[in-house]
């Protein structure tokens, strides 16, 4: 079994991504391969609704010159995928936004790619807003007909410059019962 999660900051290796190796260690206890994508100094253009993904059926967005059909062939390789986003203005980074456009529509496209896969989401937050970013990654979750495991608390860490979020004891603990989660929702559906 396998999860990615894909890291939707700005900022390489920040909180955003401690907050997903958290969840990672978890897996990774249980034998369950993880791998970080981090989208930071990657491009990411949002979907322009040309409709060639339902024409082509290549389980690709006809976009080439960008990152984005890297990412989805590691969605669609992974049994679980985790989407990770610092929250900008009570939401999602555009980058992240941009991916969860395009992955949509191509996954519904394709006759629902992502559909019985383990989705997580996490959101690194400096005050307020962070629910609203998990909401709008979990709406990509829900359309898709994929499985979300919960946790002991929203999947947030608080968290303002790099690494603060690793002092939010509360936020680090949920990523740890996240990812427990996650590895026995994983077990159970693939035994």
């Amino acid at each position: 079994m396998k999860v990615v999660g894909i890291n939707g900051s700005a900022r390489k290796d920040g909180n955003t991504a401690i907050l997903i190796r958290r969840v990672f260690d978890e897996l990774e206890k249980e034998g369950i391969e993880t791998e970080l994508i981090q989208l930071a100094g990657k491009k990411i253009r949002g979907c322009t609704a040309c409709m060639k993904c339902r024409e082509n059926l290549d389980k690709h967005c006809s976009v080439k010159n960008d990152f984005f059909n890297n990412c989805f062939d590691k969605m669609l390789e992974a049994d679980g995928i985790i989407l990770g986003s610092p929250t900008y203005f009570s939401d999602l980074t555009a980058e992240m936004k941009a991916l969860i456009d395009r992955a949509g529509y191509v996954s519904k496209g394709n006759g629902d790619l992502l559909k019985r896969k383990v989705g997580a989401a996490v959101s690194a937050v400096r005050r307020a807003g962070a629910i609203h970013t998990l909401d709008s990654i979990n709406h990509l979750f829900l359309i898709s007909q994929m499985i979300v495991p919960g946790s002991s608390y929203w999947n947030i860490g608080i968290g303002r410059e790099k690494g603060e979020v690793a002092a939010d004891e509360e936020g680090m603990n949920t990523m740890q019962v996240l990812g427990q989660n996650m590895a026995w929702l994983l077990q159970k559906i693939n035994s």
